[in-house]
């Protein structure tokens, strides 16, 4: 097989393996639980033919030890679990997911994840836009998944359950093939980081990402996720400070990070004060739709086993205690705490919680200075700075955005993410990794006059 045919191969399984981890749940509506597990099982073995055809190199040294440390307490957690069986099939989902997101990482150079990353979120964002039009035009009433097999028994099934509302022509929320406002509009943001990122590095034809740019926002207004808007502020922040950052040097950044301190007491303080306004502002009900009651319910179950938790599950198992009624909100069962940080708490108590926070910590605090720092060649003479080298900030911004309202950074799409970044950054630290953009730069001679751009 040729170099170049081999490349795109392993492009195009890159692409199907992000879109299942970012969509699983379009698998799960489409063709039910046994489905999806024979897509996730293409996934796994298409991953170990790419590591047995690529064999990348690894270094203990160049690993996250957070990464480890974390996944080790997991699987431990069985051995204490309030629910072993659960446990079991939660601590293998976590480690298949990461073990494909390592594999990526060290196959693939940054550069080729990140296009394939935007491959995936462009085949969700048309999909979802093609669904919901399908849906507006032809059914022109909520859909149910295809599984499970839903039955009201004579009464009205919470909307939570449908697929989809078919809401495009009246504006919106359109939860498209992921079946979720929130999950579609947060895959939106991360495509517009995505997007912007490469149009910006002129690694994709300005037409085309222009035009990337676009759906996505599309997708984003319609999904209308108060959550996702609040998510795309503080990327939007964290954006201003690391151009703020490389502007500066690294001499005088005292400033930037007074600044920055100042920003979030005041943002604090701010949220604090007009609490209920904001709420109003964005259709929120006092209790934040329902949060406030799982957040209690979570951390009282933290409480009785404070250090160590019940055990690692994962998503919640929903035919298990405590999970089979912890969180029931208009008679739908909630398998989250809608905060990653209460989540783990509770699964793993304060050694988890320490454990995730070093993999999120470590990962920002290497991610901000391949950011912000002038990359330099292998000389050691500095290069230009470039737009896709804030990629993984402002990605791992928003996952942990994300997480102070939902748990999807401990699952699937987000869990992926999150490791691929921190093992990613993990081992730019050590090697001088170029990134190179897809098209070349067009040549001077070639470029339209000043004055008709």
């Amino acid at each position: 097989m040729s170099t170049g045919r081999r490349a795109a191969l392993i492009g195009v399984f890159t692409t199907f393996a992000l879109f299942t981890a970012l969509a699983g749940q379009f698998w799960r509506n489409l063709l039910g639980w046994w489905g999806f597990g024979i897509v996730a099982a293409l996934v796994v073995v298409g991953t170990v033919a790419l590591v047995l055809a690529v064999r990348p190199r690894w270094s203990w040294r160049r690993a996250p030890k957070s990464t480890l440390a974390f996944l080790l307490i997991a699987a431990l957690s069985i051995s204490w679990s309030f629910y072993p069986g659960a446990s079991a099939l939660g601590v293998a989902s976590t480690l298949v997911t990461a073990a494909v997101a390592v594999a990526l990482t060290l196959c693939l150079p940054w550069s080729r994840f990140v296009r394939a990353l935007g491959g995936a979120i462009k085949w969700i964002l048309s999909l979802s836009l093609l669904f919901e039009l399908v849906i507006a035009i032809f059914v022109r009433a909520p859909v149910l998944p295809f599984f499970p097999d839903f039955e009201p028994d004579g009464e009205k099934l919470p909307m939570a359950f449908y697929w989809s509302r078919g809401l495009l022509f009246e504006g919106g929320p359109i939860e498209g093939i992921v079946a979720s406002r929130n999950l579609l509009g947060m895959i939106a943001l991360l495509g517009l980081i995505v997007f912007g990122a490469l149009l910006a590095a002129r690694s994709v034809r300005r037409a085309q990402g222009i035009g990337w740019l676009v759906v996505a926002g599309l997708v984003f207004v319609l999904t209308r996720s108060a959550t996702v808007i609040l998510v795309a502020v503080i990327v939007l922040v964290a954006l201003a400070f690391a151009i703020w950052a490389r502007r500066v040097g690294p001499d005088r950044r005292r400033g930037v990070y007074w600044a920055a301190a100042g920003v979030v007491v005041a943002s604090v303080t701010l949220t604090s004060v007009f609490w209920r306004p904001l709420l109003t502002v964005f259709g929120k009900s006092e209790d934040v739709t329902g949060r406030f009651d799982i957040w209690g319910a979570v951390i009282g179950l933290a409480f009785e086993r404070p250090w160590f938790g019940w055990g690692w599950v994962s998503y919640w198992a929903p035919w298990v205690e405590p999970f089979d009624d912890l969180a029931v909100r208009k008679g739908v069962t909630y398998l989250q705490a809608h905060n990653a940080w209460f989540d783990v708490w509770m699964q793993l108590g304060i050694l988890g919680l320490v454990a995730f926070a070093s993999i999120v910590i470590g990962a920002l605090w290497r991610s901000w200075f391949l950011a912000v720092d002038r990359p330099v060649d292998a000389s050691g003479r500095p290069r230009p700075y470039s737009a896709a080298a804030l990629v993984p900030l402002l990605l791992l911004v928003a996952l942990v955005g994300q997480s102070l309202a939902e748990s999807r950074i401990l699952i699937e799409g987000g869990w992926l993410l999150l490791i691929a970044i921190a093992w990613s950054t993990k081992r730019r630290q050590w090697e001088s990794e170029p990134l190179p953009a897809e098209l070349p730069p067009v040549p001077a001679s070639r470029r339209p006059p000043e004055g008709a751009r």
